[in-house]
């Protein structure tokens, strides 16, 4: 009894082992994860780049604005902090912090802040004394110093890549006087 059980059963494994007819399903369950993975890590990646491209783009437009005038207003610093989120779009604005800096190199060499406004960040205190790459001043000169922070979250969080944390500093000497005064 047990032979005649065995003997369909047998052919039935013999059918189902050359049956090719599903190998091209089985391939595809395997690599799609992959492939899909693959894709939307690219996405990811191009997203990063461009906001990466946005931070620069901001860095160096409020920088330009802040060194074509020779005395800025608070209304106007305001607005110029203000249009980094609007040159980030479409991107969320929220984590966007920018921090906005006149520093002048006195006769003696020391550098230190003339003033400085942030968004996002707390700005750096009058007087205090800050370091900048040789060769971006020189003595009883100033330079505008815009620093752009953003943190990029990604959709891979599970995956151990929570964000992108992407920065950018630019340095602009004025352009109509020594220094960008305040008023």
């Amino acid at each position: 009894m047990i032979r005649s059980l065995a003997r369909p059963l047998t052919g039935f494994l013999r059918r189902f082992g050359g049956d090719r007819r599903g190998v091209s399903a089985v391939e595809f369950a395997l690599i799609a994860p992959f492939m899909i993975l693959l894709y939307l890590g690219s996405v990811e990646v191009s997203l990063a780049l461009s906001i990466d491209r946005k931070i620069t783009s901001i860095s160096s437009a409020l920088a330009d604005l802040v060194a074509q005038d020779d005395v800025i207003t608070d209304d106007e610093i305001t607005d110029i902090l203000n249009a980094g989120a609007v040159i980030v779009a479409p991107f969320d604005p929220t984590p966007l912090e920018i921090r906005i800096t006149s520093i002048l190199m006195d006769s003696g060499g020391d550098v230190e802040v003339q003033w400085s406004d942030a968004s996002g960040m707390s700005p750096y205190a009058e007087g205090s004394a800050i370091s900048v790459p040789d060769g971006v001043l020189e003595r009883n000169r100033s330079v505008i110093m815009v620093e752009v922070e953003y943190r990029y979250e990604t959709m891979f969080g599970e995956l151990g890549v929570n964000h992108f944390d992407i920065s950018e500093i630019f340095y602009l000497r004025p352009r109509r006087s020594i220094v960008v005064s305040r008023s």
